[in-house]
């Protein structure tokens, strides 16, 4: 890729250009013109539908969209980073999360030397051991079954597997109940612990380094609670880990062959698809987990193949970029209407905020251009008696992704199909909203006076043209889950390319988490050296160390 930001490029000009006469244009005038539009902007892979139709788009915009995508280099990117090349350059690492779920017999080579060996021995770990939990012969240690398996992890070992578990709900274990701990407060730990039995209960420390400080002070105080409880000598039937730190999972008291590989090449916020996913396989089944790892795999196999007019996460990368650097749209919001889905928007949130969330180009020259979008969001249909206000009669346009099943995993086919009429419904009162003209129709023939009209109407006034995404399938299944999560994946690394940044660091993780380090024994009086703080921080330890002191 060239050092010149895409802003100077050519194609970028005309790209803007376009930007400003598509400021007057209507999204439902766009579908009215096109005849076309349902084949060029609705796109299919395998049993998802991806529909663009409701965006401020038109061939023109898609045209000049794949131009800039062209001078970015992104195919040439992609092709990179599927051949385990260096595109982590300030950790100087490949980024080859695709190479756990790849399916095919080609190599996947890092520094020449092919890494699917690995891969496949630690896929047999997990399935070996998924195996021997759900029947029953690997045992806590007084020789009961596990009823339950905890996850202590934090970022993409905690959120992926979180998600993806909630998701997966209608194909979970009878026999075994998965819960997750993250947050350092002492309240995520004792909460869940509070409804286990230490006999029956798994821990899963989950950790690349096993030296993350949040995940290894819930690790050493689950550890204490099941010590308290059966001995220390029941630690190692009831831990184990996923690392690639065998020296501390050892002192932690965990046997190194209960340690489960994460390989160097792989970042947290990926990471689901390996190891740290060991908790969806013993929720699911590691047949389940399997799938999951299909659907990714096929949508890996499409964007790496797929030209850039029919490659669906590079075009709704390139949307992103339209909405952010075109329009100055500063948000994004995931809607989807499924319960299971509760936590995706959380799972995306950190997938792109701390993937483009960067303000330094790779070059390390401080970016012309606006990255990340905000993302947000809850399932529907909660969200329409919250939040969805602001999204037809705010003054900030948001672009929304909605996602929906065409069918119910359950039995309520037809309360099924309220759910699924509200999120087609919410895509075409954004898109088409409501004019003065018809609120005022609409009032005058509930008979309403002239006068109450004109006091009422401006308020019932929505301007619509708001764009969406709407994703369809026909049941939400581990495969379907797997190919939604890859594309957005890929579609992060699309706009992320434009942008020109690392999408693969996240080195602004870190500044808090030093100068906690530092501020920790300033709160017990170990250290007074809060006076060298800034006012208002000493000001908030000297509060703490008062409260505490009492």
């Amino acid at each position: 890729m060239s050092d010149t930001p895409i802003t100077a490029d050519a194609a970028w000009r005309a790209l803007s250009d376009h930007g400003r006469v598509m400021a007057d244009v209507r999204i439902d005038a766009c579908i009215e013109d096109d005849p076309d539009r349902l084949t060029s902007m609705r796109h299919t892979i395998g049993e998802l539908t991806v529909d663009c139709c409701k965006h401020l788009a038109t061939a023109e915009t898609m045209s000049l969209l794949c131009a800039v995508a062209r001078a970015a280099d992104v195919e040439a990117l992609r092709d990179a980073m599927f051949a385990g090349e260096c595109v982590n350059t300030t950790e100087q690492r490949p980024a080859l999360h695709t190479a756990l779920r790849h399916r095919g017999d080609a190599r996947v080579c890092v520094d020449g030397e092919d890494v699917m060996p690995d891969v496949r021995a630690a896929l047999d770990q997990m399935r070996a051991f998924c195996t021997a939990v759900h029947e029953g012969t690997r045992t806590g240690h007084t020789g009961a079954r596990f009823t339950a398996v905890v996850n202590i992890g934090i970022g993409g070992s905690d959120l992926g597997p979180r998600m993806a578990v909630a998701a997966l709900k209608p194909f979970h274990c009878d026999q075994l109940q998965a819960h997750f701990v993250s947050n350092v407060d002492p309240s995520n730990l004792s909460d869940t612990l509070s409804a286990l039995d230490p006999a029956t209960t798994l821990f899963i420390v989950s950790s690349k380094s096993f030296g993350t400080k949040e995940t290894l002070t819930n690790a050493r105080a689950a550890r204490r609670w099941l010590a308290d409880a059966l001995g220390d000598d029941a630690v190692a039937a009831h831990f184990v880990a996923v690392s690639s730190n065998a020296r501390g999972v050892a002192e932690f008291g965990i046997d190194t062959e209960h340690m489960f590989p994460m390989p160097d090449w792989v970042g947290g916020r990926h990471s689901m698809w390996g190891t740290i996913g060991l908790s969806i396989a013993l929720a699911t089944s590691f047949d389940h987990f399997e799938l999951l790892l299909q659907g990714a795999y096929e949508m890996d196999e499409h964007f790496r193949t797929a030209p850039i007019e029919a490659n669906v996460p590079m075009l709704l990368g390139l949307l992103d970029v339209w909405y952010r650097n075109i329009h100055g749209l500063q948000t994004l919001a995931v809607l989807p209407y499924d319960h299971h889905l509760t936590h995706l928007p959380a799972y995306l949130q950190q997938a792109m905020m701390e993937s483009a969330g960067k303000r330094v180009r790779k070059d390390g020259r401080a970016t012309c251009m606006d990255t990340s979008p905000i993302l947000w969001g809850q399932p529907g249909t909660n969200g329409q008696h919250a939040f969805h206000q602001m999204l037809h009669q705010g003054t900030t346009v948001v672009p929304c992704d909605f996602l929906v099943a065409m069918s119910s995993c359950g039995d309520a086919a037809a309360q099924h199909l309220d759910l699924v009429a509200n999120c087609i419904a919410q895509s075409e009162a954004l898109m088409r909203g409501r004019d003065e003209a018809r609120v005022r129709a609409d009032l005058a023939a509930q008979g309403m006076a002239e006068a109450d009209i004109d006091a009422l109407a401006p308020h019932k006034v929505m301007p619509g043209n708001r764009p969406s995404t709407t994703f369809i399938y026909p049941r939400l299944t581990p495969h379907v889950l797997g190919m939604v999560v890859a594309l957005w994946e890929h579609r992060i690394f699309t706009s992320s390319a434009i942008w020109g940044i690392d999408a693969f660091d996240q080195w602004g993780v870190e500044l808090g988490k030093q100068l906690a380090l530092g501020i920790r024994p300033m709160l017990d009086g170990a250290d007074d050296g809060s006076k060298a703080r800034d006012a208002s921080t000493a000001g908030l330890i000297d509060l703490v160390r008062q409260h505490t002191e009492k």
